[in-house]
């Protein structure tokens, strides 16, 4: 599976901006699509998840209500839209999947995905 992120910039705070992530390589029907982010300085972090089959969907406390996580099959893409947007929202984001049911760990924890996309900065000016 290979992961194309984009739609990253810049946005003032309270702003909106949507980032995409299109796959290609394999079909993701079994798949799990997340998020992460990494701010400068700080670690990665889990940000939302979608299971491409069915939408279940799941969110870090900080963005839930913020940011919503969806995909779209005829694109093969995933997209997550930020509105209110804040300052500490600004980070490298990349998207990343894997097959449903495999491995060990949460899908809120970054060693659960094999496939990871190149990661589109997020810039929240106050």
């Amino acid at each position: 599976v290979q992961l194309q992120a984009s739609g990253g910039g810049l946005v003032q705070a309270g702003g909106s901006l949507r980032v995409s992530c299109a796959a290609s390589g394999r079909t993701l029907s079994s798949y799990v699509m997340g998020w992460f982010r990494q701010a400068p300085g700080k670690e990665r972090e889990f940000v939302a998840y979608i299971h491409w089959s069915g939408g279940m969907t799941a969110y870090q406390d900080s963005v839930q209500g913020r940011f919503t996580i969806s995909r779209d099959n005829a694109k093969s893409t995933v997209y997550l839209q930020m509105n209110s947007l804040k300052p500490e929202d600004t980070a490298v984001y990349y998207c990343a999947a894997v097959p449903a049911g495999s491995g060990h760990y949460s899908y809120t924890h970054g060693p659960a995905y094999v496939y990871w996309g190149q990661g589109t900065l997020v810039t929240v000016s106050s």
